[in-house]
């Protein structure tokens, strides 16, 4: 045994380095950062990430980067909902606009605590939008045809082998307005502005963050830096701070995926979004 005292004293050594090295982990000040980059197609890396900040209890609050046109309603608004839950942990999250952080990329943000702009960004564009391309016309002059055998009148809406109907019409633009409807109730809600003021501005505008400032939609104008010392400020830390980020893919495996390699370019999208062309 009086050989092997060093053998325990490494041991003792070895557990008291774990114990300390777990408080200090447990009790250090950190900050999340979040990237949402692109169209949002999915939602589910994204959603993950923030749900896992949400239940590690360093992590004091998050930092939401944003630089996206917009995309798909039902991802744009899990997102929305998952910064939602973060924030019922007591966390705060502060949005910052980048190049872009228009349609669904600013319906995200109305989660968010507190919005900062860089004074130039593109924001707002607050609407909703389908859009199909129809080629019947093409088809006639190159003499194809196109069968369809189906169950119902409607079944083969929004068709690009057909013209829509006024009946297939009323259909998709009573989706458009319950979309809508929606964001236009997000905005009001995350802004705390009147639904009649979101209204007025609701038309799919293209703002400056400028702009956006002015018109409420936005807490102020500056930069990432500004917006990582607000959400300092709002997390109440003070001294050194970790930032949090999780170590991404790379770039083609993140976005060479089955969902996106198959989905046909004649789907009918349906989506917050906004294209520059």
């Amino acid at each position: 045994m009086r050989e092997k005292w060093w053998l325990w004293l490494l041991i003792g050594v070895g557990i008291i380095y774990v114990i300390v090295g777990f408080a200090i982990t447990n009790l250090e000040q950190s900050l999340a950062v979040v990237r949402i980059n692109g169209t949002i197609s999915s939602s589910k890396e994204i959603v993950d990430e923030i749900d896992g900040y949400a239940k590690k209890e360093s992590v004091r609050g998050l930092l939401l980067l944003i630089n996206s046109p917009g995309g798909g309603i039902v991802p744009s608004d899990e997102i929305y909902r998952s910064i939602l839950r973060f924030k019922q942990k007591g966390k705060p999250v502060v949005a910052y606009f980048g190049t872009v952080a228009a349609s669904g990329g600013y319906y995200i943000a109305c989660a968010s605590d507190y919005i900062v702009s860089h004074p130039l960004s593109l924001t707002g564009s607050i609407g909703t939008i389908i859009e199909y391309p129809v080629v019947k016309g093409l088809l006639d002059k190159v003499g194809v045809e196109f069968v369809v055998i189906k169950s119902g009148r409607v079944k083969d809406i929004a068709s690009p082998f057909k013209k829509l109907s006024e009946e297939e019409h009323r259909i998709l633009q009573n989706i458009i307005e319950q979309g809508y409807n929606n964001f236009v109730d997000v905005v009001a809600k995350g802004r705390n502005l009147p639904r009649d003021s979101v209204l007025r501005i609701a038309d799919g505008r293209v703002l400056t963050g400028n702009d956006a400032f002015k018109l409420g939609l936005v807490d102020t104008v500056g930069d990432e830096v500004l917006a990582k010392e607000k959400l300092r400020e709002l997390a109440k830390v003070k001294g050194p701070v970790r930032w949090f980020e999780r170590k991404k893919l790379p770039l083609i495996l993140r976005y060479l995926n089955l969902d996106e390699v198959i989905k046909s370019p004649l789907e009918v999208k349906f989506d917050y979004r906004m294209v520059l062309q």
